[in-house]
């Protein structure tokens, strides 16, 4: 079976839903191809970051967003062997959202979708994994996926690839990513956490480790920072091994720690940050991790894709609604977006090579000091983290 719109997105996270909302705003059809059957993840990013909550305002979402359960991070503090600095002070931007909002992935996405729905040209499409693309005299012209009525297609004017840090449209469109950073491997678990207990996201250097601990309220997501590789070794020598290993970093958690019982209790994120030289081939764009994996420094991959995907309804929006997008204008949606994910990419190698080395010295960086006891140092991180180098802004 074969179905014809005018955009296809092949992957439903907050970019790919983000980029269907704006287009079926202005009467584009979209087709939106998601692989799961279902939007749950345990530990994908939701930090919304102040540009991205502008845009929901911008989109009258912004109320309506905040009345799902959310916590509010105003603050990144770094604790090492001579205490804590705050590096990171949300508070002082001038904004309306001068914080990270956090909220589960799961619930922003169908948030998003949901909205989408209202419009009669967006069509939703789940359990969809796309096989090929669809090339005709050099062109991308949609994509095909199999399911259990054989095989479908969608052909497209555009087929847009926002399928994360493993896209199969940039393996089926033979792009070749540019390492980034030093590559780490990240676990992930939870514990509770006490109400008198420190707000914000606290970072914990030391032991060849970073932790870094995000507060949501009633429990803290943990993310143990270690050398690329280690995490098999770390496992075999059994569970106590590990919870020794975060206590040593996180002596106050020793409380709970024995919560931690089973290593389904833990998931593995392999972060190998990259980036394309080229976004693009005719007939599609990449966006988001699909274009440039982004190191967890920071938690900026949600903005970095929702802002890509402005910039693409920004550039493509009126080409779609003519019938033809030529070359050019998707080189001009990389040109607005590659410099700001360039130099993003650049701090978080920064940090994380600052941090490493602090861990793996076991000895303080200079960095976080210095940042917290310059206020014109404070405020630039902040405005990088919530905004970017200068942020994709929606226009009408």
């Amino acid at each position: 079976m074969t179905q014809q719109t005018d955009c296809c997105i092949v992957g439903g996270g907050p970019g790919g839903a983000t980029l269907a909302l704006l287009l079926a705003r202005k009467g584009i059809s979209v087709t939106l191809l998601e692989a799961q059957k279902n939007f749950e993840r345990d530990f994908r990013g939701d930090s919304l970051h102040s540009v991205v909550m502008e845009l929901m305002d911008e989109l009258g979402l912004s109320e309506r967003l905040l009345q799902l359960k959310h916590t509010k991070l105003d603050s990144i503090t770094i604790k090492d062997s001579k205490g804590f600095n705050t590096v990171t002070n949300f508070k002082h931007l001038n904004t309306q959202y001068p914080y990270i909002t956090l909220i589960p992935n799961q619930q922003f996405i169908e948030f998003i979708i949901d909205e989408a729905k209202r419009y009669p040209n967006f069509q939703l499409v789940m359990g969809a994994k796309v096989q090929k693309l669809i090339e005709e005299d050099g062109i991308i012209r949609g994509v095909a996926y199999y399911e259990q009525d054989g095989w479908q297609e969608v052909r497209a004017k555009l087929t847009v690839g926002a399928d994360g840090r493993s896209s199969r449209i940039r393996s089926l469109a033979n792009f070749e990513p540019i390492k980034a950073s030093t590559p780490v491997d990240v676990v992930w678990f939870r514990l509770p956490r006490r109400a008198d207990e420190p707000q914000g996201v606290l970072l914990r250097t030391g032991e060849g480790g970073i932790i870094g601990m995000a507060d949501r309220s009633e429990y803290w997501q943990i993310s143990y920072i270690i050398p690329k590789g280690s995490y098999p070794k770390l496992r075999s020598l059994g569970i106590k091994a590990m919870q020794d290993s975060v206590v040593k970093l996180v002596p106050e958690l020793a409380d709970r720690i024995e919560l931690l019982q089973d290593w389904n209790q833990f998931a593995l994120l392999s972060v190998e940050a990259s980036r394309l030289e080229r976004w693009f081939r005719p007939g599609l764009l990449l966006i988001g991790d699909a274009a440039h994996v982004m190191s967890p420094f920071g938690g900026v991959g949600i903005s970095y894709a929702i802002q890509d995907a402005i910039a693409a309804a920004n550039v493509l929006s009126k080409p779609l609604q003519a019938g033809q997008v030529n070359i050019q204008q998707l080189a001009a949606v990389q040109r607005q977006r590659d410099l700001p994910t360039r130099l993003i990419q650049k701090y978080q190698a920064l940090v994380q090579n600052q941090l490493l080395t602090a861990a793996n010295d076991r000895k303080p960086s200079q960095l976080p000091r210095l940042i917290s006891r310059l206020p014109i140092l404070r405020d630039l991180p902040a405005k990088l983290i919530a905004f970017g180098l200068w942020p994709a802004r929606l226009q009408n």
